[in-house]
C-alpha cells in the first residue's frame, strides 16, 4: 500500500532577524509513521516542530497538512486544522486550578462542543490508557513530573488528533520518571499514531522510530532508518554528534 503524506514541508525557512534558524527544509511525514528528530542543542529542532502547526510562523516555504498549506490560511482555519495535531511540550502546561479530569475535558467541550457526559467518558478512557485513572480528581501540583506529562499526553489525545507532535517530552523529568512517559509514547506508536518527536532519548529513537531526522545547523542533514543512522551515519556532522553522545 502506498504511503500517504499527512504533512509535507517544502523549502521551509525561519529567520530571527539576520539569524537563519531553519534553512530550506523539505520533508514528508507519512500516515502511521514515527519520526524522531535528533541533533545538537541549538539545531532548530523545537522551532521546526512548532512551525509544523504554526505556533511559529515560517519566514518562507510551506507546510501542507492534509493538502492545506497552513502558511496561507487565516487564523480560524489554522485553528481548525491545529485541532487535528496534538502537541506535548517539555513543560506540561496543565491548568493548575483544574483537576486532572477537568484538564482533559476542557478542550473537547469548548472546541468541539462535546457534552459533559461524553467528555467525561473520553477522559476516563484516556486516563486509563496512560495509567492515571486513580488521579482523575487530583490537582496537577500533587503529581510528579512524569504523571503530569502522562496527563498532558492524555489531554492532547482527548481531541482525537491525527498527528501527535512531541517537543522533548522527557527533558524536564527526573531520570526515573522518563520510562513511564516513553512507555505511553511507545504504546501510541504501536497503535499506529503518526508522531513527530523531538527527543534526546536515543534508546527510544532507536527502538520506536521508523525514520530518524538528524538536524544540525538549521538543516535536516540525514533522513534514515534508525539501524542505518546509528550504525552508519553518512555525514561528518552526524558521526561527530553520535561519537559525543555515545561517549557521554
Amino acid at each position: 500500500m502506498e504511503k500517504q503524506a499527512v504533512i509535507k514541508i517544502d523549502k521551509l525557512q525561519k529567520m530571527y532577524g539576520d539569524n537563519a534558524v531553519l534553512k530550506d527544509i523539505s520533508e514528508e511525514v507519512n500516515s502511521g509513521e514515527v519520526i524522531c528528530v535528533i541533533g545538537p542543542s541549538g539545531a532548530g529542532k523545537s522551532t521546526f516542530l512548532r512551525c509544523l502547526n504554526l505556533l511559529e510562523t515560517p519566514t518562507s516555504g510551506s507546510v501542507l497538512f492534509e493538502g492545506n498549506d497552513l502558511t496561507t490560511l487565516d487564523e480560524k482555519h489554522v485553528n481548525q486544522l491545529r485541532e487535528k495535531m496534538g502537541m506535548v511540550f517539555q513543560s506540561f502546561n496543565l491548568f493548575p486550578n483544574m483537576t486532572v479530569i477537568e484538564n482533559l475535558k476542557l478542550a473537547p467541550k469548548k472546541v468541539k462542543s462535546v457534552s459533559d457526559e461524553e467528555a467525561t467518558k473520553i477522559a476516563k478512557e484516556l486516563l486509563k490508557k496512560v495509567g492515571m485513572s486513580d488521579k482523575a480528581d487530583a490537582y496537577p501540583v500533587s503529581l510528579s513530573g512524569g504523571q503530569q506529562q502522562r496527563v498532558a499526553i492524555a489531554r492532547a489525545l482527548a481531541m482525537n488528533p491525527e498527528v501527535m507532535l512531541f517537543d522533548e517530552p522527557t527533558s524536564a523529568l527526573d531520570p526515573e520518571m522518563v520510562g513511564e512517559v516513553l512507555k505511553v509514547m511507545k504504546d501510541l506508536a504501536n497503535e499506529g499514531m503518526t508522531m513527530v518527536v523531538v527527543t534526546h532519548e536515543m534508546g527510544f529513537a532507536k527502538s520506536v522510530a521508523d525514520t530518524i531526522w538528524f538536524m544540525a545547523d538549521g538543516y535536516i542533514q540525514e533522513s534514515a532508518a534508525p539501524d542505518k543512522f546509528f550504525s552508519n551515519p553518512t555525514t561528518d556532522r552526524a558521526k561527530d554528534f553520535l561519537e559525543k553522545i555515545l561517549e557521554a
